[in-house]
C-alpha cells in the first residue's frame, strides 16, 4: 500500500478541511511499519475505511436572541468511528467551527478513546455559535434549539457527546434538559453533567490532571519531577486551570497563562490566589486574562503566546496549531525538557519534529490529553450501574489510566522501531485496537 497516494486521493475528497488532512497525515505516516507487518490490515482496507467517518449529521439551528431577532447557526455530528464502542467525544461552540475542523477532532478522538482501554469510539460535533457576550437565556434557548435535532442521534449505546471548548456545566445543562423534556428519559446521553444529577466527581479537573500525569511519567523516563520547574501553559479554560493546579500541587512554577488576546507572565510562578481569582474571572464573570494585571503582579503581553518565556516544561493546553516551529525553537533554545499536549494538536507538524529531533520529552494530544474522555468513560460507568464514586475513587483511576497510556505508547514506539517517539507509539496502539475490531466484525 503506498500511503502517500492514498493520503492524496483522501486530499482529493476533502479539499479544503486542512486540520483534517493534518492529522490523517500524521498518523497514517507513523503506521506505515504497522502495514508493513499486518498485511491482514491492507487487504481488509483498512485505512481507507478508518479515514471515512461512519456518518456525518449537518443541521440548522434557529434560535430567538434577547431582541427577538431569529438567528440561525450551523450544527454538526461526526460519528466516525463506533468498532469499540458507542461514539464518544465533545461538542465544541465556536465561531471556528466547520466540518474540517470536526473531521480533525473526530479522527483524533478514534485513537484518543481507544489508548483510555475503556470501550468508547470516535465521535465529535459542535456548531459555529459563539456563546461569548450572550445571555444565559440566550445560551439556553440556542442549547434547546440545537438539541432538539440532536437527540434523535444519540443515546447511551449510541452516541454520548461531552463539552469541549465553548461548552461547559452550563451549556451540558440546557442541552440535557431539552433532550430529557424531548424523550422523558433521564439516561446517560451525555458527560460532563451536574453533579447533582448524574455528573461524575473530578471530571472537570480531567483534562488538565491527566496531562499534568502523563508529564510527569515521561519526566520519570530521564530521572525528573515537575519539583521547581518552570511551566508555562497557554489557554486558561477547564484544561490549563486544573494542570496549573496539579502542577502547583506537584512543587512546579506556572508562570503563564493566555487567552486569544494575549499572555500573562508570572516570573515568581502563579499562587493559590492568583489562581482562584483566575477560576472566578474566567468561570464566573467570563472575563479577559489581561484583568489579572489590575488584580495582582504580573506582565500582559497583548497578542502574543506564551512559548518565548523561559521555562521547563511547555503544556499548550488552548486549541490547534498554536504552537508553530520558530515558537518551538525559542522553548528549546530557552532549554524547555518536556511538552505534553493538553489540547487537540496544537503543535504544528513542524514543531513536533522539532522537538522529537531534539530530544525533547514530547506528549502528543491523543496520549496526554485523553484524561477528560477517560473521566467521561468513568462517568459513564457510574451511571450505567447507579453508583457515585469519591473524587479519590476517580483521581486514582484516572492517573491508573494515564500511567497505562504512557507505558503503552512507550513500549509501542520501541516494538515499532521509533524508541521514545510517543507520536509514533500512541498512533499505533491507539490504531492496533480499533483496527483489529474492525477485523474482527467484518466489512461494515
Amino acid at each position: 500500500m503506498d500511503i502517500k497516494q492514498l493520503l492524496q486521493e483522501i486530499e482529493n475528497k476533502n479539499a479544503g478541511q486542512t486540520e483534517f488532512l493534518q492529522a490523517l497525515k500524521e498518523v497514517f505516516e507513523s503506521l506505515e511499519p504497522v502495514i508493513k507487518r499486518h498485511p491482514e490490515y491492507e487487504k481488509a482496507n483498512i485505512l481507507e475505511r478508518i479515514a471515512e467517518p461512519e456518518r456525518v449529521i449537518m443541521f440548522r439551528i434557529p434560535w430567538m436572541d434577547d431582541n427577538g431577532d431569529i438567528k440561525v447557526n450551523r450544527g454538526f455530528r461526526i460519528e466516525f468511528n463506533g468498532a469499540i464502542g458507542p461514539y464518544k467525544g465533545g461538542l465544541r461552540f465556536h465561531p471556528s467551527v466547520n466540518l474540517g475542523i470536526l473531521k480533525f477532532l473526530g479522527f483524533e478522538q478514534i485513537f484518543k478513546n481507544s489508548l483510555t482501554g475503556l470501550p468508547m469510539g470516535g465521535g465529535k460535533g459542535g456548531s459555529d455559535f459563539d456563546p461569548k457576550g450572550k445571555s444565559d437565556n440566550e445560551v439556553m434557548r440556542f442549547c434547546q434549539s440545537f438539541m432538539s435535532e440532536l437527540y434523535r442521534h444519540i443515546g447511551p449505546n449510541t452516541d454520548v457527546p461531552a463539552g469541549d471548548i465553548g461548552v461547559g456545566g452550563r451549556e451540558i445543562g440546557f442541552l440535557y434538559g431539552q433532550y430529557k423534556k424531548i424523550t422523558n428519559r433521564f439516561e446517560s446521553i451525555l458527560t460532563g453533567k451536574g453533579r447533582n444529577w448524574g455528573g461524575s466527581l473530578a471530571r472537570p479537573e480531567a483534562t488538565g490532571y491527566g496531562c499534568v500525569y502523563f508529564t510527569e511519567e515521561m519526566l520519570k523516563t530521564k530521572g525528573e519531577s515537575f519539583q521547581g520547574k518552570r511551566v508555562t501553559i497557554s489557554g486558561s479554560g477547564n484544561v490549563a486551570q486544573f494542570a496549573t493546579q496539579k502542577a502547583m500541587e506537584l512543587g512546579a512554577k506556572v508562570i503563564s497563562l493566555s487567552d486569544s488576546n494575549g499572555s500573562i507572565y508570572i516570573p515568581d510562578g502563579i499562587t493559590k490566589e492568583n489562581w482562584e481569582f483566575i477560576m472566578e474571572l474566567k468561570n464566573l464573570k467570563r472575563g479577559r486574562i489581561n484583568e489579572c494585571s489590575e488584580k495582582f503582579p504580573c506582565e500582559y503581553h497583548e497578542g502574543i503566546h506564551p512559548w518565548g518565556f523561559e521555562c521547563d516544561i511547555a503544556l499548550p493546553c488552548a486549541t490547534q496549531n498554536e504552537l508553530n516551529g520558530n515558537e518551538a525553537k525559542k522553548l528549546i533554545d530557552n532549554g524547555v525538557i518536556a511538552v505534553a499536549e493538553g489540547a487537540n494538536m496544537p503543535s504544528t507538524p513542524e514543531a513536533a519534529d522539532l522537538f522529537i529531533a531534539n530530544g525533547i520529552l514530547f506528549g502528543p494530544g491523543k496520549a496526554a490529553n485523553a484524561g477528560g474522555v477517560a473521566v467521561s468513560g468513568l462517568e459513564m460507568c457510574q451511571n450505567h450501574i447507579g453508583l457515585s464514586w469519591s473524587f479519590k475513587e476517580v483521581d486514582e483511576k484516572l492517573h491508573g489510566i494515564m500511567v497505562n497510556i504512557h507505558e503503552n505508547a512507550l513500549k509501542t514506539s520501541e516494538k515499532y522501531g521509533s524508541p521514545g517517539n510517543l507520536i509514533v507509539g500512541a498512533n499505533i496502539a491507539g490504531f492496533l485496537k480499533v483496527a483489529n475490531s474492525m477485523l474482527d466484525q467484518g466489512i461494515i
